[in-house]
């Protein structure tokens, strides 16, 4: 393998800036992937178009020293800036197969500690265009008694687009429009948000009956094509009509077969016909073919309601419904109601009492119920009398009421209910009155009243119940922000008063209700006690883990303090340096009642205490560690990405340097930096240089400086910096270096680009406009293009030469921009002059602009010079004075008008040390293009180099 040796060369001393070199994060939304187009809309706001299914990508360029920390959040909307809890920590956004539920307005938040955080969004448009639909609507009226029918046909056409879309009506080929036929209108009804466009035809005619067809289109945004649905009225089309072949509520026995057909009975073109089921789909084993609906062996769960619906576009679906009800009996209960009269909860001889039963059946008023004493059927009589709708108990419950409670009453009541001649089992529930029947009393057994678990282990809670009959419990929570019990219901019942619980978790610690219920027992206040159950689980303690840097010899006090746990307090910690036990630290006799934190006290930091520290706290139920690492390394350098044309190249060899700066991160946390070792290995190679750095004392927002020479072209490098202590070595950083192609300071000769090399003197366009500009010449132009509009030339008058312009023509839209941005210039000036020819010609011209955009810390563009509309078909110049506060690039932004007519050009582009001409050119003395009307009767061949001298010594 070939070996690399580096020769690594100080530039310059090290030298501090105070803290002026940390800079807040500052940041910019750039896009990449599958854009259609970004614009900036009426607010200013940036929008990124993007086909639904195509690749969502957007990157967050940001600077700042430090290095800024990058998230990604969204947003539905355009108006707020709350950020959804989900996020992206990178750079770089990407979604494949973008949804349009996925647009709105992207956030990237960018923070480095210093200042605020910068935030910046764009809002993602994300533009579809789904198959229309085609619906037919007629109204019949009489008028003139049956001597006259009016008929009137509505077609809607319908669409879920963005943006809304274009409707195009077409009765066969020929397009539809009110103008041309006064029998159709053309409308959009209200409320519909352009998705709907209605073609009425009015008093039908033999030639309304035709094909028509609704094109829709968004006008081929970001390359959606157009979609269209026909459909053929003639004298015969109508809606859809049906007719069941049972009742409309159909009552069956479990197992039997079902079969329900749906039948057309009109509709033209032929209707569709689709079964379905409420609640949910349909059942296992259903078959729907056509109208013929087959339920195979019923079940009471397949009970609901069916509908055939039938639609053909013409008209309302039309719809039946069938109402299964499968006979199903559950659920038998029953109440003892005493005397509500005389507000009595007892049963006592003399005074009333009033059995009920209940069972819950399909269908419900389909029930019977029977009633049976000691075994046979009950006699009705004054004093014994059976009801059926009582409106204080559910619907079709019977109630046995007894009158004037006679010794002789007492005995056991069977209530029965059955479904007459169905094959359903009877339900049956019994009651015992007797001296011993007593409401119900409940309570908590001794020792009961406060259950304490270990999470994860299984709990029971228990309430006890007396009285005859004895009735289930019902268990709820008390605490209100905790409703709902483990099992995810407000209650659950249990018919021996016991809760059990599963692997309990420290959210079930609370207060739990156990009541008596008000079915199969006395209808009475219910009777209610409450359990408390406590959760204990291991500590949560802080930190988990934490860095203590500290300079040698002095103290340091470690801190493990209790966050959470149950029981709330430390019963033990155990302290241990590199695994081995250490002595219980002594105790402070102020903390010893209720512990919530262990110390560890360390007179002196040394090489031999330095290393890892645990403390393992214990609440009797667990325990939980606290890491602490402990030493006097230095802390990690923090690279400054944002050093201005970092690279620089060697014109006699094929290598070049970089400029690598840093600071120190919390310097005085620890002795001073002696030296850095820097390391230095070209990717995909093993073997690296290193060289030692020694530096002065390193403070706080110093800015450190070393240059990397010899470095081969292109080749990237990784770069490793470690500081130095008494101590010994600290944290290392790393980053990756590549090479660019860098651009000195402007000269005073050579300096005028013409555009003439493909490489266009080195400029580039800007990845975040909305289009390019074109380079071409006479030769090289569309022959079609867009007459009175752009130049014939470029300033020279001849054919082969070059120059650069904006396209205005579709798909550009009112205000896209492009930009072209010249290289990286280093300020070696106080004052520069920007001279161009610039070309603006057409009915349509928008604007050009002169940015400069500063890179001395992070990237700030400002407007120098901006000309709009049309100035004739002539090459004008402008002489633009600049000031740049450091390194620069100068823009030139095209902004497109109005229409296609507008074209703007530029050419012959100088920068200049110094200042502009104090007097600038006359419009009406510069280069005058062939066909623009003006009087010179000079060749264009003419107007070259020498032309524009003479124009300057005018001047």
């Amino acid at each position: 393998m070939e070996v690399t040796c580096l020769l690594l060369l100080a530039l310059i001393p090290f030298h501090c800036r105070g803290q002026g070199v940390y800079a807040p994060a500052q940041a910019q939304i750039v896009h990449a992937g599958q854009a259609c187009v970004v614009k900036e809309d009426n607010i200013s706001e940036r929008v990124y178009t993007i086909r639904e299914g195509d690749t969502l990508m957007l990157q967050c360029l940001v600077t700042g020293h430090p290095r800024p920390q990058v998230r990604w959040t969204k947003t539905a909307g355009s108006a707020s800036d709350k950020f959804q809890e989900t996020s992206v920590f990178n750079e770089t956004l990407r979604i494949e197969r973008i949804a349009r539920t996925q647009g709105g307005r992207y956030y990237c938040k960018a923070e480095n500690g210093v200042g605020v955080p910068a935030i910046k969004s764009i809002r993602v448009d994300v533009q579809y265009l789904d198959e229309p639909m085609l619906t037919v609507h007629q109204t019949v009226s009489d008028v003139r008694g049956n001597f006259y029918q009016e008929k009137t046909v509505f077609l809607r056409c319908t669409v879920n687009s963005n943006p809304p879309a274009r409707f195009i009506w077409k009765r066969g080929s020929d397009t539809l429009s009110h103008s041309q036929d006064n029998g159709v209108d053309i409308y959009e009804p209200l409320y519909t948000q352009g998705e709907t466009k209605v073609l009425k035809l009015k008093n039908l005619r033999p030639q309304d009956y035709a094909s028509y067809t609704c094109q829709v289109s968004v006008r081929n945004v970001c390359g959606i094509p157009d979609k269209a649905i026909t459909f053929r009225l003639t004298n015969t089309t109508a809606p859809p009509a049906l007719k069941l072949s049972v009742n409309e509520t159909l009552v069956v026995n479990p197992g039997e077969n079902v079969t329900v057909q749906c039948l057309l009975t009109g509709g033209d073109p032929l209707p569709q016909l689709q079964w379905s089921h409420g609640p949910g789909p349909l059942p296992l084993g259903a078959l729907a073919q056509g109208g013929t609906l087959s339920i195979p062996s019923v079940q009471a769960r397949d009970s609901g309601y069916y509908n055939c619906t039938a639609t053909n576009n013409v008209g309302n679906p039309a719809k039946k419904t069938v109402n299964l009800l499968v006979r199903s009996m559950k659920n038998a209960t029953f109440q003892i109601t005493p005397d509500v009269i005389k507000e009595s909860e007892n049963i006592q001889l003399g005074q009333d009492l009033k059995l009920s039963c209940h069972v819950d059946a399909v269908p419900q008023e389909k029930v019977t119920y029977q009633w049976f004493k000691n075994g046979k059927p009950a006699r009705m009589s004054k004093r014994l009398l059976v009801t059926r709708n009582d409106p204080e108990l559910p619907a079709v419950t019977s109630s046995l009421e007894l009158i004037d409670l006679h010794f002789s009453d007492y005995g056991t009541y069977l209530c029965m209910a059955s479904f007459p001649g169905a094959p359903v089992p009877d339900l049956s529930v019994e009651v015992n009155i007797s001296s011993e029947t007593v409401p119900p009393t409940i309570s908590v057994p001794k020792g009961r009243a406060v259950v304490t678990v270990r999470e994860g282990s299984p709990a029971e809670l228990q309430c006890e119940v007396r009285g005859k009959p004895r009735p289930p419990v019902l268990w709820s929570r008390v605490d209100k922000e905790a409703a709902l019990l483990p099992s995810g219901l407000p209650l659950e019942e249990t018919p021996d008063g016991k809760l059990r619980l599963e692997r309990v978790s420290r959210d079930m610690s609370g207060t739990y209700r156990c009541q008596t219920a008000r079915y199969n027992g006395f209808n009475v206040r219910p009777r209610e006690a409450q359990v408390q159950l406590n959760v204990q689980f291991p500590p949560e303690v802080e930190p988990s883990s934490q860095d203590v840097r500290q300079a040698l010899g002095r103290p340091v006090l470690l801190r493990c303090s209790l966050l959470r746990g149950s029981p709330q307090r430390i019963a033990s910690a155990v302290w241990r340096f590199k695994g081995q036990l250490l002595p219980p630290p002594p105790v402070v006799p102020a903390a010893a009642e209720t512990p919530d934190h262990a110390e560890l006290r360390l007179d002196a930091v040394t090489r031999d205490s330095s290393g890892s520290y645990e403390c393992s706290v214990s609440n009797d139920v667990g325990s939980a560690v606290c890491l602490f690492q402990v030493s006097a390394k230095a802390y990690s350098p923090e690279f400054y990405f944002d050093t201005p044309n970092p690279t620089r190249s060697h014109k006699l060899s094929k290598n070049y340097s970089y400029v690598l700066q840093w600071t120190q991160r919390e310097p005085d946390a620890v002795d001073p930096v002696l030296n850095y070792r820097l390391s230095v290995r070209q990717l995909n190679q093993h073997n690296a240089v290193v060289k030692a750095i020694p530096v002065r004392r390193v403070e706080k927002g110093q800015l450190l400086e070393y240059i990397l020479t010899d470095l081969r072209v292109p080749h990237s490098y990784e770069v490793r910096l470690t500081p130095y202590t008494t101590f010994g070595a600290g944290d290392m950083a790393s980053r990756i270096i590549h090479y660019t192609e860098p651009v000195n300071s402007p000269n005073l000769s050579d300096n005028t680009c013409h555009f003439e090399d493909e490489k266009i003197c080195g400029y580039t366009q800007d990845l975040t406009d909305n289009f390019d500009w074109t380079r071409q010449n006479a030769l090289t132009q569309n022959p079609k293009r867009s007459p009175n509009t752009g130049p014939p030339t470029d300033i020279s008058g001849t054919p082969e030469g070059y120059y650069m312009f904006i396209e205005t023509s579709r798909p550009r839209e009112l205000g896209d921009r492009a930009r072209l941005v010249s290289p990286l210039y280093n300020a070696s000036a106080k004052f520069y002059c920007v001279s161009f020819f610039y070309h603006m010609y057409g009915k349509h011209i928008g604007s050009l602009n002169l940015l400069v955009r500063s890179r001395n810390k992070g990237a700030l563009d400002t407007h120098a010079w901006s000309l709009s509309g049309n100035k004739g078909n002539v090459w004008q110049q402008a002489h633009v004075p600049i000031s740049p506060s450091g390194p620069f690039q100068i823009i030139f932004e095209g902004v497109r008008g109005s229409g296609y007519l507008g074209d703007i050009a530029i050419d012959d582009v100088t920068l200049k040390k110094g200042e502009c001409p104090r007097k600038q050119m006359d419009p009406n003395k510069v280069v005058v293009m062939p066909g623009s009307g003006a009087p010179c009767q000079s060749s264009p061949q003419l107007w070259g180099p020498m032309a524009i001298f003479l124009l300057a010594l005018q001047r």
